[in-house]
């Protein structure tokens, strides 16, 4: 797998941007990608150093549109990567 595929986007949520100032960060990865590939596309993409990456599959979810639509949000999965002390990606800073 292209270290361009294993990473689909970054999340940019409440909590993430708390985590950003202890080093973490947040992104939505392919689901067949592990912790080594991930760990690989980023120090690759953002030129980082990376200490830890924890993978939380993400369950699906039944969704409602009116009374009677019901519709199944996909399985997905996220990773959390910790990097080295001083290190930070810029696409994160000033969102």
């Amino acid at each position: 797998m292209h270290i361009h595929e294993v990473i689909k986007r970054p999340i940019d949520t409440e909590k993430t941007r708390y985590q950003t100032e202890d080093g973490k960060y947040t992104f939505e990865v392919d689901r067949r990608a592990n912790k080594h590939q991930v760990k690989e596309a980023v120090e690759k993409i953002f030129d980082v150093e990376v200490l830890f990456v924890n993978i939380i599959n993400m369950p699906a979810k039944r969704g409602r549109y009116g009374r009677r639509i019901v519709t199944r949000k996909p399985i997905w999965k996220k990773a959390i990567v910790t990097l080295a002390p001083g290190e930070r990606i810029d696409i994160f800073e000033g969102v």
